[in-house]
């Protein structure tokens, strides 16, 4: 197949390329490669990538209109795989623009131009964060999520319902992807497990919200990429089941779909640092502070819906993934 991905020199749009080019599909990459973190990690994702034949890169960010459109027009994909978005909960709330140029704006390009050119599935990123202030553990895809509590969480959640408009109107399979606290190696600077790492090596104190007291469903990369592409190959189809008098979020008359993709094992914050201080042989210094704006005490996945429909249940024990992340972190850095 020839599949587009939007966001390929990020962490799981690079990882997922090198997955799909090594099952044999053709994959076209892009990215606008901006400064949110380090634009020197994204080139050496690229370098990895362009080591692959079946492999190109186009600088473009699908924010603009006429060029995401000509691109679409050129390649005639099969499918897309829309990684591409402002990132972090945190910074939404001190760069809100950044979030409706990428996530709303770009998002609405990119189903512009798979409705236009015969694209036969478009799966795109969601985020656990659209749970928002729901407290029911595990997160359900059935469940409602009508209460945000970051701009980007409702970006996500907006990007979900205009899938369903086309969906509906222009007959466009679409999935969404709910992804919960991805990490591994080639990761996001920007995310609690680089920076822990980062300090505790350095001999500086890491920063621990809510006291301590946060609960996540860690989802290891490798993990996340075998439910991607499952669901990929897995074009969505309308719901004969669905019903307008008890609608379910997560499926529709339309060819729809919303799935979770957590380790359905969620971790207390602090074995997730005991087991990196056990990795790296050295204690963090903590500096204790409340939760922060945006954020959530717990999250957990309900994955029976990929589990049913993939045949595909993430697994990784995070003590396991922790270990890999570090041995790529001490080979990337020299340290």
């Amino acid at each position: 197949m020839k599949i587009l991905i939007t966001g390929v020199a990020g962490f799981i749009g690079h990882t997922l390329a090198i997955r799909l080019l090594e099952r044999g599909d053709e994959v076209v990459g892009v990215d606008n490669l901006n400064h949110y973190y380090d634009v020197t990690l994204k080139e050496k994702r690229l370098v990895r990538l362009a080591a692959y034949p079946r492999f190109r890169f186009i600088k473009l960010d699908i924010a603009d209109k006429d060029s995401t459109q000509a691109l679409f027009a050129a390649e005639k994909f099969d499918k897309v795989m829309n990684l591409a978005a402002q990132a972090g909960v945190r910074y939404s709330i001190e760069n809100p623009q950044a979030y409706i140029e990428a996530n709303i704006v770009g998002f609405t390009n990119i189903l512009e131009g798979s409705r236009h050119n015969g694209v036969k599935h478009l799966v795109y990123a969601s985020s656990s964060s659209v749970y928002g202030a729901n407290t029911k553990l595990p997160f359900s895809e059935s469940d409602p999520v009508d209460h945000p509590i970051s701009l980007y969480a409702a970006s996500k959640k907006a990007n979900e319902l205009m899938a369903h408009c086309y969906a509906d109107l222009f007959k466009l399979p679409c999935t969404g992807l709910r992804f919960f606290t991805v990490y591994g190696p080639w990761g996001r600077p920007d995310m609690a497990l680089f920076k822990f790492t980062r300090a505790i090596l350095a001999g500086e104190p890491i920063q621990v919200f809510n006291h301590g007291n946060m609960v996540r469903d860690f989802t290891y990369v490798d993990d996340i990429i075998e439910g991607v592409v499952r669901v990929i190959d897995n074009i969505a189809a309308p719901d004969p089941a669905w019903r307008s008098d008890t609608p379910d979020p997560a499926t529709s008359y339309a060819p729809y779909r919303i799935y979770n993709i957590g380790n359905n094992n969620p971790v207390k914050l602090m074995r997730y640092i005991n087991a990196l201080e056990d990795c790296l042989g050295k204690k963090a210094i903590m500096e204790m502070l409340p939760m922060q704006p945006g954020d959530v005490p717990a999250t957990q996945a309900d994955v029976s819906r990929l589990e049913r429909d993939t045949g595909f249940k993430p697994a990784t024990p995070v003590e396991e993934g922790i270990a890999k992340f570090v041995k790529w972190y001490r080979d990337y850095y020299q340290v």
